[in-house]
């Protein structure tokens, strides 16, 4: 039978699955509808499936199993999120009265998850739901000008890693050795220094501009506003300059260039994202399946328990994905002496 998607004003595709009643019923559901479930997916950017029998963690690896032809590994870590085995990970652990901006996942990263699988096991009282917004559009929406300053330069990310002000860099880096962060860093093109009290600040230069490695269609890749510093609430950020000094955010994004961004080129982006984006209120055993290249992806605040794992699959590299502007072979060296 082919699917059937609903698509009303504001909402992602969905479609409702019916008769399936058992873990194996939805196994076989996944894998005779997986053709058609990819086809939609180049189409939407992000579906939303409901009503298969999902109860756990492990009824959700099972069925991620099923779609994806590989796993991809989470690199880079940005937020705390509680492992719960087999590759299957809480979407975030951040408390519950904060929002998270759209963001792509990883897209600072060489190398970054082509698929996203969210499911809900546990629905919030109010609120929470995980907004998606299709990035074509999100490029479409925003002024010409600004988006050929980053197709010239691409877009820089500077991260300061601190047990205080953000995840140190042990966790981050999932590992306790100085060298091995070198080495990651020297291998992607990251430059880094080591501070004072254990700490690390590192930069990279990537294109903000990227094309699908199979659609073809250009899109609006980075995490320029995620990781802008004025992303902080106001009050934070004086805080945090005030005891650290500008350099010493936790984050904060520029031009490829070096080119600080304004407040208010920084609220542009914000409302291109929102003009594109799309939600709808979890279920238990719902399943959201994101292409990581042609939608980002955010969560809304909430009340109540809200329990969304997530797993990620099939790798991209973006040198597969023609990207537009600098890709970091003349930026971040991966040596303290690039910092600016």
């Amino acid at each position: 039978m082919t699917l059937h998607w609903t698509e009303e004003p504001g909402t992602p595709a969905t479609t409702v699955v019916e008769d399936v009643t058992t873990l194996d019923e939805a196994d076989a559901w996944v894998r005779a509808h997986h053709t058609e479930l990819r086809e939609a997916l180049g189409r939407y950017g992000a579906l939303y499936v409901r009503g298969l029998p999902i109860t756990d963690a492990g009824d959700f690896a099972r069925l991620r199993d099923a779609l994806f032809a590989a796993r991809a590994k989470y690199q880079e870590k940005a937020t705390p999120r509680s492992d719960f085995g087999d590759d299957v990970f809480s979407s975030t652990d951040l408390p519950p009265s904060q929002s998270i901006r759209m963001h792509n996942e990883n897209s600072y990263t060489l190398t970054f998850p082509g698929l996203l699988l969210f499911c809900c096991l546990v629905a919030p009282e109010q609120g929470g739901a995980t907004p998606v917004a299709d990035v074509r559009r999100v490029l479409a929406e925003l002024p010409p000008e600004l988006v050929e300053r980053f197709r010239a330069h691409g877009w820089e990310l500077t991260r300061n890693y601190a047990e205080h002000i953000s995840l140190d860099w042990r966790t981050a880096f999932a590992t306790e050795s100085r060298a091995d962060v070198e080495r990651y860093c020297a291998e992607n093109r990251i430059s880094w220094e080591w501070g004072e009290d254990d700490t690390l600040r590192t930069r990279q230069l990537r294109a903000a501009l990227i094309r699908h490695p199979r659609t073809g269609d250009e899109v609006w890749f980075n995490h320029v506003a995620f990781w802008s510093e004025w992303a902080l609430d106001p009050d934070i950020r004086d805080v945090l300059v005030g005891e650290f000094g500008p350099d010493g955010l936790p984050f904060t994004t520029a031009l490829g260039d070096g080119t600080p961004l304004t407040a208010d080129e920084v609220a542009v982006l914000d409302a291109a994202y929102e003009r594109a984006t799309v939600r709808r209120a979890w279920r238990p055993g719902d399943l959201l399946l994101v292409d990581n290249v042609l939608a980002a992806h955010g969560r809304d605040p909430f009340r109540g328990d809200r329990k969304i794992v997530v797993a990620m699959g099939e790798p991209v590299a973006v040198a597969d994905c023609r990207p537009v502007g600098p890709t970091g072979e003349t930026g971040a060296v991966g040596r303290a002496a690039a910092l600016r």
